[in-house]
């Protein structure tokens, strides 16, 4: 049985975290449960008062947290997180999970403004980059830990009229596969979080185009999507398995398994439905 290096029973038990994006949804979730778990956790968030307002509910249930400012499109200001957790930790971190992202949508590759396409790679993959690029040599240094990349079924999926988003969360989960080859037999592990719908507020102010359809999504999530404390509790149970891809729902495991079974069906399919939905 190999020694567990963060010294509790399980690998997210105790652990010295970083968590980005932690001021609300997911990350938040994420803070709260390794601060249930014994953990410490360093919540980083673009939005000062929401980083502290995630410490503070660790706080105030006997955990150790520290807020800290960080907007994850600068390489700076990451590796700027990086020593400021381990000042904190007094060493480097056990586990990282790069989970801060922006969701957008609602037009077709041509009519996206190469803005919006920029603003949601800059955050949703380049943050995941320069998350992976600072802490992985400390992390490999170290001989221990683990990394956590917040993808989405979107990286799959690929549905019509998200095409910004859906690459950004693609990239993501080819940079972790290649980053867990390289890491292996390092003692650094890497998981891929791809869910569907979370009750999270990314999809605020995100449109498709059509006031009907938009209300139906926002109800389609409240009444499918899970909760971000059981997408928490589930990734962090499956890092203490050592598992690689994380697909917590029945809806992301259907698309999952049809694209990669009938791959050329699926794509027809998805448009076929986009344009009937419409």
């Amino acid at each position: 049985m190999r020694l567990n290096p963060f010294g509790g029973s399980r690998r997210t038990r105790q652990a010295d975290a970083v968590v980005t994006g932690a001021g609300s949804g997911i990350g938040r979730a994420f803070a709260i449960e390794l601060g249930k778990r014994g953990g410490r956790v360093v919540c980083s968030d673009l939005d000062a008062a929401r980083a502290r307002e995630t410490a503070e509910l660790i706080g105030g249930t006997g955990g150790k947290a520290f807020e800290t400012v960080c907007d994850v499109r600068s390489l700076a200001e990451v590796t700027a997180l990086a020593h400021t957790a381990e000042e904190w930790f007094g060493k480097a971190p056990d586990l990282v999970i790069n989970n801060a992202g922006i969701g957008r949508g609602g037009t077709v590759v041509g009519d996206t403004p190469p803005a919006e396409w920029h603003q949601v790679l800059d955050v949703n993959l380049w943050g995941v980059i320069h998350g992976c690029h600072v802490f992985t040599p400390r992390l490999r240094e170290a001989g221990h830990g683990s990394i956590v990349n917040v993808a989405s079924a979107a990286a799959f999926g690929s549905a019509p009229r998200m095409a910004a988003y859906n690459v950004s969360k693609a990239g993501v989960l080819a940079l972790s596969e290649t980053l867990a080859a390289e890491l292996s037999g390092t003692g650094v592990t890497v998981t891929v979080l791809c869910p569907t719908g979370v009750r999270t507020n990314i999809l605020d102010g995100v449109s498709i185009g059509d006031e009907n359809l938009d209300r139906w999504g926002d109800r389609l999530i409240r009444w499918t999507g899970r909760p971000p404390a059981a997408i928490a509790r589930t990734t962090l149970d499956a890092v203490d398995r050592g598992q690689f891809y994380v697909v917590p729902q029945v809806e992301a495991k259907v698309i999952w398994q049809s694209k990669r079974l009938l791959p050329e069906p699926y794509t027809r399919a998805a448009g076929l439905l986009e344009r009937l939905v419409r």
